[in-house]
């Protein structure tokens, strides 16, 4: 496995306990935060955070309707992975505000994941 960045590694030490990841939902629990990549030209990321309250920081502005949703490693492994890499969204882990955050494709990360994964 290639070299893990710092803000990655964090985000792994972060979930391998709680064994989830924690996104930003709507009201109608339909619908979820994705946005504009700050990496790629004409890509969406779909942030994620590690902590409940790293996301809960982040719904105010344009995402003051959502709320901190979590997603067990499983589920995320088993029924978003395909879904985000055939949409071409990018994973943005541990976004803060308008920062610059690191972004892998989803395949990558879930092999990130796989490896934090309890058995």
């Amino acid at each position: 496995m290639s070299e893990q960045s710092a803000a990655l590694s964090g985000f792994l030490k972060n979930i391998e306990e709680t064994q989830t990841l924690w996104a930003l939902q709507d009201e109608s629990g339909d619908g979820w935060v994705v946005c504009d990549s700050t990496m790629y030209e004409d890509t969406d990321v779909m942030p994620l955070w590690s902590t409940q309250e790293m996301a809960q920081a982040q719904c105010n502005g344009e995402w003051q309707e959502f709320t901190p949703s979590p997603i067990s490693i499983d589920e995320f492994l088993e029924y978003w992975v395909e879904d985000l890499n055939e949409d071409g969204v990018t994973i943005g882990i541990d976004w803060q505000g308008e920062e610059n955050c690191e972004e892998l494709e989803p395949i990558e990360f879930a092999k990130t994941l796989a490896d934090v994964e309890a058995e």
